[in-house]
């Protein structure tokens, strides 16, 4: 039988992807909770925008966010809590946030990660310039970016059973990993959308679509500016009430421009 022949492109599979195939292989194991929220960012936003015509600085939204995030866990600590293997849940002061950036590298755009230590300890001015050195260069020479290239190149079973061992140790875990991870989908795009992941960390923070939407203000219908928040955590570790306030304070913040101002 004769096949007709089908124009293509082969090209060999982004060895750093390895990372994501082996960290969704064991994130099936864990008895993750997705809350699905939106945050009315409108009055967020228009602070920004005065921060930044006062200061004269920049100041982007996902460092504020950040800040907002940093301050919340602050209030109840318990929200990062890790798992040992000995059955204890350890408890860290500094809140370390694992993000995901878009850099690139090579000429080609590429999703890199950045801890950010001590967010909760750090000013809005001291996030906004770290995450800048990170992506006008700083990526290339970072520890977890040097840690990713000698990762990916050992044998899958030998990855998989070196993340298993990490994820049962906080201390790794909050070196290599963070505490935390906060993940965006808002920069590929706007449009109202949650993501959905499948977190390793016991609390990751997605940032999903901005859209326009009327909402009630004052007893009025006003066009407000809606942020998609999916905010997911193993229920091992952390029960439904406690993680209920956490949104709740985490939206306060986030609606009142914490730190704006």
């Amino acid at each position: 039988m004769k096949t007709k022949d089908v124009m293509k492109t082969v090209q060999p599979f982004p060895r750093n992807r390895l990372l994501m195939v082996d960290g969704g292989k064991l994130a099936r194991q864990r008895h993750t909770i997705h809350g699905l929220v939106e945050f009315d960012i409108t009055e967020a936003r228009q602070k920004l925008r005065r921060y930044r015509q006062q200061t004269g600085e920049t100041l982007s939204f996902s460092t504020f966010f950040l800040a907002c995030l940093g301050t919340a866990i602050d209030q109840d600590k318990q929200m990062h809590a890790c798992r040992d293997g000995r059955g204890r849940v350890v408890i860290f002061d500094d809140v370390d946030v694992n993000m995901l950036f878009e850099v690139e590298v090579d000429g080609v755009k590429a999703i890199r990660p950045h801890i950010l230590r001590g967010v909760n300890h750090k000013t809005l001015g001291e996030l906004e310039q770290e995450i800048r050195a990170f992506q006008q260069g700083g990526h290339a020479a970072s520890r977890e970016a040097g840690f990713i290239e000698w990762f990916v190149r050992l044998p899958g079973f030998v990855r998989r059973l070196f993340l298993r061992f990490l994820l049962k140790n906080p201390q790794w875990m909050k070196e290599l990993y963070g505490t935390v991870l906060l993940s965006s989908v808002v920069m590929f795009g706007r449009g109202s959308g949650w993501g959905i992941p499948q977190p390793n960390h016991v609390l990751q923070v997605t940032l999903g679509g901005m859209a326009e939407k009327p909402g009630v203000v004052n007893r009025r219908v006003e066009i407000r500016e809606y942020l998609s928040v999916t905010v997911s955590f193993d229920h091992d570790v952390i029960d439904g009430a406690p993680a209920a306030r956490f949104i709740q304070r985490l939206k306060k913040l986030v609606e009142g421009g914490y730190g704006l101002g």
